[in-house]
C-alpha cells in the first residue's frame, strides 16, 4: 500500500469509499465504526483533486486495473470550501475560538476532512499515516489546520484526539447537530 495524492484516476475508488461510509448511506453494519457527513459531486472532488491538490489517499497497486482505494483524506483552503453552508458558518464563527492563545481565522488555516479508512485496514496504523502525511502536505502553506468532528462519532472523535493529537478548541451547534471544533498546527512532531 502507498499514500499519495489522488488523481482523476482515482475518483471512483475515492467516491465507492465515501459511499460506502457517509452518514447517508453507511450500513448499520459499518455505523458503530464511523462515518463521513459532507457529500461532494464529481465537479467538486475534480477540483479538489486537480486544482487545490487537495486529496490524499491509501491506495493497494493493482497491475490489471485502478489502484482500490482503502482510505482519502480531503483538505483544502476554505475558499474552496466555502460553498458548504457548514463550512461557511465555520468561516464566520472561527474567530470566536482560540488556538494556542491567538484567534482562529480563515487568513492562516485550512480545513481537513473528511478522511476516510476502509475497515480491512483499521488499528494499522493507517489513519495516523494518512492524515499526518495530509497535514505535513500543507504546512508550507498554512500553519494551522482546523476540522469539525460531529459529536455522535465516537470513533473520529476518538482518532482525533488520541492518534492525531488535535486539540479540542470548543463546540459550536449547526442544522441540529453537535459539533467539536479542532485545531492541530502544520509542523506538529
Amino acid at each position: 500500500m502507498e499514500i499519495r495524492h489522488a488523481t482523476v484516476k482515482d475518483m471512483d475508488g475515492v467516491k465507492a469509499l465515501l459511499a460506502r461510509y457517509h452518514r447517508d448511506t453507511i450500513s448499520d453494519e459499518d455505523r458503530p465504526g464511523g462515518f463521513v457527513t459532507t457529500a461532494i459531486t464529481d465537479e467538486q472532488l475534480t477540483e479538489l483533486i486537480e486544482k487545490e491538490n487537495g486529496v490524499m489517499i491509501i491506495a493497494d497497486p493493482r497491475e490489471d486495473g485502478p489502484d482500490e482505494v482503502l482510505g482519502f483524506c480531503f483538505a483544502a483552503p476554505w475558499e474552496f470550501w466555502s460553498a458548504w453552508p457548514l463550512f461557511e458558518y465555520m468561516i464566520e464563527i472561527m474567530p470566536e475560538y482560540e488556538f494556542e492563545g491567538k484567534p482562529l481565522s480563515a487568513d492562516y488555516t485550512y480545513q481537513y476532512g473528511p478522511m476516510c479508512v476502509d475497515v480491512s485496514i483499521r488499528n494499522t496504523g493507517a489513519f495516523a499515516d494518512l492524515f499526518f502525511a495530509s497535514l505535513a502536505d500543507f504546512k508550507d502553506r498554512y500553519p494551522v489546520m482546523v476540522t469539525f468532528v460531529n459529536s455522535i462519532n465516537g470513533r473520529s472523535e476518538n482518532a482525533h484526539n488520541n492518534k492525531a493529537h488535535m486539540e479540542t478548541v470548543g463546540t459550536f451547534d449547526f442544522n441540529d447537530n453537535h459539533y467539536l471544533m479542532m485545531a492541530i498546527r502544520t509542523d506538529y512532531k
